[in-house]
C-alpha cells in the first residue's frame, strides 16, 4: 500500500486528520473504560506506542479499532507494550525506528497477567501440542499430509513457531493461534486462541463458539454436545441474560439462565474461584481408548501431570520429589470431582448433580468394561502373536479399532459427560457396537484366517475376552425366546399386530 507521507512523516493534512480520529475513537467508548490495577506510563502506556496507532489506522484501521475497543485500549495499552522486543529476542526485527515481534506469547502477556499466566502454563492447554508426538500426529504427516496437519492440526493443537533470517516468523508456521504452540520464548499456548485479538474481549472467550473452533467434528464434539444439551438450548435462548461482560461473573450470582464451557471449566461459582487451569474440575480422561479416573499432582515450578487412579504408578505426597520438582498439591479424582460438583451446585440441587455423575459413570464404564478393555487386550495379542505388525494403521482392523475409540467411543463418552443423548447413544455407543460387531469381529476372523487358514484363534480370544460378559451373549447366543416375545409384544401393542415380522 502507497503511503502518503513526506521526508518519511506523514503530510502534516493527513497527520491532523489521524490525530483527530485517534482521539475520537480514543474516548469514544467510555462504558468500557476500566482501568486494571496499575499506572498509565509506568506500567504500561509506552509514549511511542502512539505513532504505531496513527500508523495504523490508515494501514489497518480494522485492526486499530479492535484494539481502541478493547479493555485494552480503553486502559492506555497500545502496540508497543505488546509487541516490542527486547535485543536478546530472536523473533525481534527493526520496524520504523522500533524492534518488535509480530508473536505475542503468554510470557509476554505476564507482565499485567501474571496469575492467569501461571494457571495456564502448567494447564492440560498448555500442554496440547504434545500431540505432535502421538499417533494423531502420524495419521496427519504420514498418511495425511504436512500441508494439512499445519492448517488443521495446529491450528488448535499449536505447533512450533520458526523464525526466519529477518527475525519474523516463517510463513510455513505462522500464522498460528494453536492453544498450545511452542513459542519462539520457550512459553507454551497463545491467549489469543481464546481470547481473539485485537478485542481480547472476556464476553467473547466466555461463549461456547470460542471453545468449539477446537472442540468441534466427528473425534471431539464437545460443541455439537452443548448445543443439543438443555444447558445450550438455554443459553441460546437466553444469551441476553448472560451478563457476559461482568468482571466477576459469578454462576449463580451475576447470571443464572445456562452455563458456558467456561461457566463449568474455568469460571467462579459455588465455592470455586475462576481459573485459567482448565482441566483441574475434570475426574475422568475421556480421550484415550480406556478411559482412567484422574488424580492431579501440582509442582512448585508451576508445571503438574495426572496420575491415573489404580495406575501402576505411586500417587506422591505433598513434600515430595517428582519430575525433579517438589509437589505442592495433589488433588485426587474425587477432589476434582468435587471441584467441579460445586460449580453444579450453584444452580442445581445435589439430587440433580449426583444423579448425573452416576448416569455419566455407569456409560463410562460400560464403554470400558464391555466394549474396550477386551478389545485392547485382543489387539494386543494380536501382536504379540504376529497376526499384524507393530507399525500403526497399515491394517484395516486397526483402524476399525481406531474409529471406535477414537470417533464413537468418544462421542459416546462425552455425550454422557455433558447431557448429550445423542451423543452419547446415536453418535457414541449404538456406533460402538455396530463397528464392534460388524466390522471388528469380522477382521478379527480375517487376520487370523489369514496367518492360520482358520479362525480357531479368533474364536479362542472372543470366548476369553468376550465370553463372561453378559451383554455380549446376544451376539453368540442369540436372544432368548422370552427377550424375543417382548419385542414382539411392544412393537405390535404400538403399530399393530403382525407388524413385526
Amino acid at each position: 500500500m502507497e503511503r502518503y507521507r513526506v521526508g518519511g512523516l506523514f503530510h502534516p493534512s493527513i497527520k491532523l486528520w489521524l490525530g483527530l480520529l485517534f482521539a475520537l475513537l480514543l474516548f469514544s467508548n467510555p462504558l468500557q473504560a476500566a482501568r486494571p490495577t496499575g499506572e498509565i506510563g509506568k506500567d504500561w502506556g509506552n509514549p511511542k506506542g502512539k505513532e504505531c496507532v496513527e500508523c495504523h489506522l490508515a494501514e489497518s484501521p480494522g485492526l486499530t479499532q479492535e484494539w481502541n475497543h478493547s479493555q485494552h485500549g480503553q486502559s492506555g495499552v497500545n502496540c508497543l507494550d505488546c509487541h516490542q522486543a527486547k535485543p536478546e529476542d530472536k523473533d525481534g526485527f527493526e520496524h520504523e525506528g522500533e524492534r518488535i515481534s509480530v508473536i505475542v506469547t503468554p510470557k509476554d502477556c505476564s507482565t499485567c497477567h501474571k496469575t492467569e499466566f501461571e494457571e495456564m502454563d502448567g494447564s492440560h492447554h498448555a500442554k496440547a501440542g504434545d500431540i505432535l508426538n502421538s499417533l494423531d500426529n502420524l495419521m496427519g504427516e504420514v498418511i495425511g499430509g504436512p500441508a494439512a496437519v499445519t492448517v488443521g492440526c495446529k491450528q488448535c493443537h499449536g505447533g512450533t513457531i520458526e523464525i526466519g533470517a529477518d527475525g519474523k516468523p516463517t510463513p510455513g508456521s505462522w500464522p498460528n493461534t494453536g492453544i498450545g504452540r511452542i513459542n519462539p520464548d520457550g512459553s507454551k499456548g497463545s491467549c489469543s486462541a481464546c481470547h481473539a485479538r485485537h478485542g481480547f474481549s472476556k464476553a467473547q472467550a466466555r461463549t461456547p463458539d470460542t471453545c468449539g473452533k477446537c472442540h468441534v467434528g466427528p473425534d471431539h464434539p464437545q460443541i455439537e454436545i452443548y448445543n443439543e444439551s438443555k444447558h445450550g438450548i438455554v443459553y441460546r435462548a437466553s444469551v441476553d441474560k448472560m451478563n457476559l461482560d461482568s468482571d466477576k461473573w459469578v454462576a449463580g450470582i451475576d447470571y443464572s439462565a445456562a452455563p458456558t464451557c467456561a461457566t463449568c471449566h474455568m469460571s467462579a461459582g459455588g465455592k470455586e474461584g475462576k481459573t485459567h487451569n482448565v482441566g483441574e474440575r475434570i475426574s475422568w480422561t475421556l480421550r484415550p481408548p480406556i478411559s482412567k479416573k484422574l488424580n492431579l499432582v501440582k509442582l512448585e515450578n508451576g508445571q503438574e501431570f495426572d496420575v491415573p487412579e489404580g495406575g501402576p504408578d505411586p500417587l506422591p505426597k505433598v513434600g515430595d520429589v517428582a519430575k525433579e520438582s517438589k509437589v505442592v498439591e495433589v488433588l485426587t479424582w474425587e477432589d476434582r470431582r468435587n471441584k467441579m460438583k460445586s460449580v453444579c451446585l450453584a444452580c442445581h440441587s445435589e439430587g440433580m448433580v449426583t444423579g448425573h455423575y452416576k448416569q455419566f459413570d455407569d456409560l463410562v464404564d460400560l464403554y470400558n468394561d464391555k466394549f474396550a478393555k477386551p478389545i485392547a487386550a485382543m489387539m494386543e495379542d494380536l501382536k504379540k502373536e504376529g497376526y499384524i505388525t507393530p507399525a500403526p494403521f497399515d491394517e484395516k482392523i486397526e483402524w476399525v479399532w481406531w474409529e471406535i475409540w477414537h470417533h464413537e467411543g468418544r462421542r459416546a463418552r462425552h455425550g454422557a459427560s455433558m447431557s448429550g443423548p445423542d451423543y452419547a447413544w446415536w453418535h457414541g455407543i449404538y456406533d460402538v457396537a455396530k463397528n464392534t460387531y460388524f466390522e471388528w469381529i469380522p477382521e478379527l476372523k480375517e487376520v487370523v484366517m489369514h496367518k492360520d487358514g482358520n479362525t480357531a484363534k479368533a474364536d479362542e480370544m472372543l470366548k476369553k475376552h468376550f465370553g463372561d460378559i453378559e451383554g455380549h451373549d446376544w451376539y453368540f447366543n442369540g436372544l432368548s425366546k422370552e427377550q424375543i416375545d417382548k419385542v414382539r409384544k411392544g412393537y405390535e401393542e404400538r403399530y399393530g399386530k403382525g407388524a413385526l415380522k
